[in-house]
């Protein structure tokens, strides 16, 4: 089970992590919180029911990361397109965000809930509506990070399997890596 998910009964999944894979897969999480934001807040009086009402952004982010995260709905090649990106996301963006958030804070707090064992490891224990929400974090993650390195399709896995270890890059690829064998062998537990 060692660094790979594997199925449970019942449709969850099991893996096995050591204290600096929890580590570093809170820190990654925490991360993505802090890049997702913390969302609007109704203000003081306001009906709760406002907020689902609330129109969200009409343009883009600015961050390349954010903008990989919450893309526009249409190719920007012309006015109209333009248009209709910027109502689709006036209407979506603040719930999407809101589901990355949760998706990020369900990983922070089944992390927060392991007790490492003697051998400096403990066994993640998800239900199927967990591996879900991490299937959704991994996934975000792996954007994020892939964003920030530049990554493309064509050159994913040749590049960056032979950066020297001195590369700057080196720690943030390996992750990127790592991330991706996590999310292949979680989506593969949630297969039928």
């Amino acid at each position: 089970m060692s660094g790979h998910f594997e199925a449970l009964p019942g449709g969850g999944a099991a893996v096995l992590l050591d204290e600096v894979e929890i580590s570093i897969l809170r820190s990654l999480a925490v991360q993505l919180l802090e890049l997702i934001g913390p969302g609007e807040q109704p203000t003081q009086g306001e009906d709760p029911l406002a907020e689902l009402f609330r129109d969200g952004p009409s343009e883009p982010p600015a961050d390349p990361a954010l903008a990989r995260l919450f893309p526009n709905a249409y190719a920007d090649d012309d006015e109209q397109l333009r248009a209709m990106s910027a109502e689709f996301r006036r209407f979506t963006e603040n719930d999407l965000r809101t589901r990355k958030r949760e998706d990020a804070l369900a990983v922070v707090r089944s992390l927060d809930t392991l007790t490492v064992a003697g051998e400096g490891a403990a066994v993640l224990k998800l239900s199927a509506d967990e591996a879900r929400r991490w299937l959704g974090a991994l996934n975000d993650l792996r954007l994020t990070i892939g964003t920030r390195l530049e990554v493309t399709d064509e050159d994913e896995n040749d590049e960056l399997y032979r950066l020297p270890d001195s590369d700057p890059r080196k720690p943030m690829v390996m992750a990127y890596l790592w991330l991706g064998a996590l999310q292949e062998t979680l989506v593969e537990t949630l297969m039928p």
